[in-house]
């Protein structure tokens, strides 16, 4: 998608604070973090949201979790972490690009607000 941020990042175009890269995923710091850890974890395959996936897709949203999961301990969070995604304008997504915060190194609350 020409105009997509995350999908120029994705290309080199604009670039980013890589902290994981593979053939289907990348992660990237956060520029407006929200919590010590903050890192945005991406499809390479434009997805515009969690409403858009099909059944070809489950293999990625399972490799995601798997990078979350990597990605926690590689930043040493062995306490807990959070991973979130917004889906649509009331869910808070601001950018149309399916996408995951990991989000670690201190304590959340709930409700998330």
């Amino acid at each position: 998608m020409a105009e997509c941020i995350f999908c120029k990042i994705v290309s080199g175009e604009i670039p980013s604070k890589k902290v994981y890269e593979d053939d289907k995923v990348l992660a990237f710091g956060d520029l407006n973090p929200q919590a010590p850890v903050h890192v945005l974890i991406i499809p390479k395959k434009h997805i515009k949201s969690l409403d858009d996936i099909n059944q070809e897709d489950v293999s990625l949203l399972g490799h995601i979790q798997w990078v979350a999961g990597k990605l926690a301990k590689d930043n040493n969070l062995p306490d807990g972490y959070r991973v979130v995604n917004n889906c649509g304008i009331d869910g808070g997504q601001t950018v149309a690009h399916l996408h995951y915060h990991l989000l670690g190194g201190r304590t959340f609350g709930w409700p998330p607000g």
